[in-house]
């Protein structure tokens, strides 16, 4: 999808072309140096997988004036290719993007010569896309204390002009939320003079600055540095790792032969039962935890006793009470009475 051109220049060159045309007792006109390019800008939404706009760019980077008004052109709009050349000066051709006019008390509309010498420096810079700047400043009090100055971009397309709005870099823009690129500008004899014996001193080689390239350097050396210690770390990792399940091993051995060991020698658990149980048996099988037939003195009775008394016992005698003096007591029989 094609996209809408746009004009973009910096605050510094329309500031000079203000002040141009303030100083000056007439209208003025000169050449726009610049780039025009187009520039390819993929957005991606949910609604579709991408969206592939291209946008026509005219950067202003520079202007140059003429001495006078229709110096490089004549009364019918034919362009004089060599007073374009004197007018460029050490300039290339190739960086003239368009031409500018400033009028005053003037509507922001192209004349007709204005057209015609539009389409003619087309063909005489081989260049399909050429703009057209035109300033028109005004009085906005009676007195003139306070001027206002418009300022519109037009470009032909198939004969018929079409305005383009104009963006202002250090005004803020449109899209502040994606990237820019500003191109390069055309600079002046003197600047490329002085930046060429000093820059030496600032930049190197490659177009940084040397301070850039020692923070690279720098930069360098800490990565090789870390990537070192994260190689010794995660080999540290490794063998901690290693160890670890080594260790798990054995303890798991040890454990199984613990098992092993109790369950054929006994454990130490096993062995006081054991001692335990042997005592009780060796208390429990004494003489004198058994019953005994015990007489009056407290004394026990012979098992041969018991043993002839346990029939008599059973044959339902009485066994003769024991008196507490330890004397046997005998039944008298009752003899009658004389």
């Amino acid at each position: 999808m094609m996209a809408d051109p746009t004009v973009r220049v910096s605050g510094i060159v329309l500031s000079s072309l203000m002040f141009q045309h303030v100083n000056s007792d007439s209208d003025v006109e000169g050449l726009i140096l610049g780039e025009s390019k187009f520039e390819e800008q993929i957005t991606i939404s949910d609604s579709q997988a991408d969206n592939i706009t291209i946008e026509e760019i005219y950067n202003i980077q520079k202007h140059i004036s003429c001495l006078k008004l229709n110096d490089f052109y004549n009364s019918v709009g034919d362009v004089n290719v060599d007073a374009v050349k004197k007018i460029l000066a050490d300039n290339k051709k190739e960086d003239v993007i368009g031409w500018y006019r400033q009028r005053r008390n003037s509507d922001q509309q192209m004349t007709f010569r204005e057209k015609v010498v539009h389409e003619k420096l087309k063909t005489c810079l081989s260049n399909p896309h050429v703009i057209f700047v035109l300033l028109t400043p005004s009085r906005s009090t009676p007195t003139g204390s306070t001027h206002k100055m418009e300022y519109a971009a037009f470009i032909s397309r198939s004969r018929q002009f079409v305005n383009v709005p104009v963006l202002v870099n250090n005004l803020g823009l449109l899209e502040q939320l994606a990237y820019w690129k500003e191109s390069t500008s055309c600079s002046a004899a003197g600047y490329n003079l002085t930046m060429n014996t000093y820059s030496s001193k600032f930049f190197s080689s490659n177009g940084l600055l040397r301070e850039v390239n020692d923070v690279n350097s720098m930069n360098d050396s800490l990565q090789t540095e870390l990537q070192k210690a994260c190689r010794t770390l995660e080999e540290s990792e490794r063998l901690v790792e290693t160890l670890q399940s080594d260790v798990s091993t054995l303890r798991k051995k040890l454990v199984e032969k613990k098992k092993k060991s109790s369950a054929g020698k006994g454990g130490p658990v096993d062995q006081r039962d054991q001692v335990l149980q042997q005592v009780f048996r060796s208390l429990l099988c004494s003489p004198l935890f058994h019953s005994h037939t015990l007489t009056l003195d407290s004394l026990p009775v012979s098992d041969a006793v018991s043993m002839t008394t346990a029939p008599e016992t059973r044959s339902g005698r009485k066994r003769p009470k024991e008196t507490p003096g330890g004397r046997d007591t005998k039944r008298r029989k009752s003899q009658p009475s004389e």
